[in-house]
């Protein structure tokens, strides 16, 4: 949600009792990014709960491949340069959590009261960061902030990063678009993650997100992690 743009160009999902969740930001200021989002996000909600890890991301690439192909099919139909959407997937598999993304939508971990962000946005401002050109702070109001450099749908082949962590008791995820990430620090989602019930975190954080002006769409999805052993009920999510 937001309170700027009258389209909403993002997507989400959440399947706790299959494991998966994801967020999907269709890319602002190119053709039909909410028909792009959504592609995406239906196509992970037709994965197969996972076997194993591996075969979980392995499945979650495919799908996400074809998606890539038909969005560069449907740009070309409608004769524009692309359309397309950021991605960022969690799978949860026995006591292990698989992430993979493409784009500026997040994935955070807290866990012992730090949080610590998962993925590395694909973004020139994250490549400038990493060569120190920029600070963090200069990064939040970079005139690059919303220049990404991978997406689904943006080339013919789709880049993709992923990686696994194993989960403990009591670990928050919390996946979102850059509409929450570019509009409340990681210190004010530390607070909202310590301070507020796991089932109205997600509408805490957009809250705030639009508070401080909401000039995207914003979206977060939750994920509360309990009894790390239990093999089919890892992770219990409220709704996003």
């Amino acid at each position: 949600m937001g309170r700027v743009r009258e389209i909403n160009e993002d997507a989400c999902l959440a399947q706790p009792e299959p494991g998966r969740w994801a967020v999907a930001d269709g890319m602002g200021g190119h053709a039909v990014g909410d028909l792009a989002s959504r592609l995406v996000i239906d196509a992970l909600s037709r994965l197969a709960p996972p076997l194993a890890m591996k075969a979980g991301i392995a499945d979650a690439r495919a799908r996400l491949q074809k998606a890539n192909r038909q969005l560069r099919d449907e740009a070309a139909r409608r004769q524009v340069q692309r359309i397309g959407s950021t991605v960022v997937v969690l799978l949860a598999c026995d006591r292990f959590c698989a992430y993979l993304w493409a784009g500026d939508s997040r994935l955070y971990l807290y866990r012992e009261g730090q949080l610590r962000q998962l993925t590395r946005d694909h973004s020139q401002v994250e490549e400038l960061k990493s060569l120190g050109v920029i600070t963090d702070e200069e990064a939040r109001h970079h005139p690059a902030q919303h220049m990404i450099t991978r997406a689904v749908g943006a080339t013919d082949v789709l880049e993709l990063d992923d990686d696994a962590i194993e989960v403990a008791d009591g670990d928050v995820f919390l996946l979102c678009s850059d509409g929450l990430s570019n509009e409340v620090s990681d210190a004010e989602i530390l607070a909202v993650l310590t301070s507020v019930a796991c089932e109205r975190a997600s509408d805490e954080l957009v809250e705030l997100a639009i508070a401080h002006g909401g000039r995207d769409n914003v979206t977060a999805v939750v994920v509360h992690a309990e009894d790390p052993y239990a093999s089919d009920k890892t992770l219990l999510n409220p709704a996003p």
